[in-house]
């Protein structure tokens, strides 16, 4: 991917962004699927941005019950916050969903001004600023999801919210099946339970990671 198509360098010329990743010691490497990346306890001074492929970000409990807490496609960043902030243990995993090649800049480097004084060091500064909030955001939203106490409500939140985003009935989400469980805190098979009832009901059709929602509920 080309790096003035990520947002973290939306607004940047080619020729800056390599001037900047000489700045912000800039190195890159290949993940497998299923690899970590980041895992917790781990403390790290680099953010990651996904060149090809995705990573997802997890929370796994003391008895082995994983929650997805994000995902980052090709194009995102992910470790800004902890990257921000020196000697901070993360608390979740990061994991290659699928192979990745992930791009590292050191986050110092990043958010203060370098020697050179590069023009467009400061539109960098301004785009993390703004996904950082949509972060904050999409971490909202999972809450809002997550609120209601049956699945059935925690299903009909989370596509309701997609439709809308897409602008349309029909639209494709970003997890599979045991992603999307883990996403919203409950187990699969009861996931797919209640997809199903959703089904005869007319409410929805789904196939794999697509669906079309029919009437308002």
């Amino acid at each position: 991917m080309e790096l003035t198509q990520t947002p973290l360098f939306a607004g940047t010329q080619p020729q800056e962004a390599q001037a900047m990743l000489r700045c912000l010691g800039a190195y890159t490497r290949s993940y497998p699927r299923g690899d970590t990346i980041f895992h917790v306890g781990q403390t790290v001074d680099a953010l990651g941005v996904v060149l090809s492929g995705s990573v997802t970000i997890e929370s796994t409990d003391i008895w082995g019950a994983r929650s997805i807490l994000g995902r980052a496609a090709a194009g995102e960043i992910f470790g800004e916050t902890y990257a921000a902030i020196p000697n901070e243990p993360l608390l979740v995993d990061v994991t290659a969903a699928e192979d990745a090649q992930i791009l590292f800049l050191q986050v110092a480097k990043l958010l203060h001004t370098c020697p050179a004084s590069c023009t467009h060091h400061s539109r960098l500064i301004e785009n993390l600023l703004q996904i950082s909030a949509r972060k904050n955001l999409s971490l909202s939203r999972r809450i809002l999801h997550t609120t209601p106490k049956s699945i059935r409500g925690r299903v009909l939140s989370y596509l309701s919210e997609q439709a809308a985003l897409g602008g349309s009935p029909s639209f494709t989400i970003p997890f599979d099946r045991q992603q999307l469980a883990d996403y919203l805190g409950v187990d699969r098979s009861a996931l797919s339970a209640t997809l199903s009832k959703l089904r005869q009901e007319g409410i929805l059709t789904c196939r794999k990671n697509s669906f079309t929602l029919h009437r308002p509920v």
